[in-house]
């Protein structure tokens, strides 16, 4: 089943990491996928203020049913990631984190691995994995309906 995917990740940092993720999902003929940040839209957004970004990060969640959060080593503690994820939540989609640390950078450089944002925000029961060592690239389709199915539990 096709599954309409937000990918939340700190931009500043972590756009380049986020690529190859997020660019695999799309070669994939059986997924769909949301929150492709135009960074023209996102920098015009973060201009107008937070209430301006917080509405168009609604409105990219809108019709998504699972939420991959990109963890970066800075990803725990950005506003808009913890806001991208209590939304999710809220709105009762499938939460998943992957670990994009040890992708390079456009400089071909890794960083260090963040903290959990979910155990920092308090959520339990988060499945998150590495995007290398859990091979992601073969495995993503599965996680992801894996959180979709524990979220209708949920509900």
């Amino acid at each position: 089943m096709a599954r309409k995917v937000f990918f939340s990740f700190h931009y500043e940092a972590d756009v380049w990491r986020a690529g190859p993720v997020r660019n695999s999902w799309v070669t994939k003929p059986d997924r769909e996928e949301a929150g492709f940040w135009d960074s023209a839209s996102w920098e015009e957004a973060k201009k107008k203020g937070k209430e301006a970004v917080e509405r168009w990060i609604d409105r990219q969640m809108e019709g998504t049913s699972v939420t991959v959060v990109l963890i970066g080593s800075e990803t725990a503690d950005r506003p808009y990631v913890q806001y991208e994820i209590n939304k999710s939540w809220e709105k009762k989609n499938g939460l998943i984190g992957v670990y994009i640390h040890n992708l390079k950078d456009r400089n071909g450089f890794t960083s260090s691995k963040g903290e959990d944002p979910f155990k920092k925000l308090e959520y339990t029961g988060i499945q998150t994995y590495d995007w290398i060592n859990d091979n992601g690239y073969e495995k993503l389709g599965d996680w992801v309906e894996a959180a979709y199915q524990r979220a209708q539990n949920r509900k």
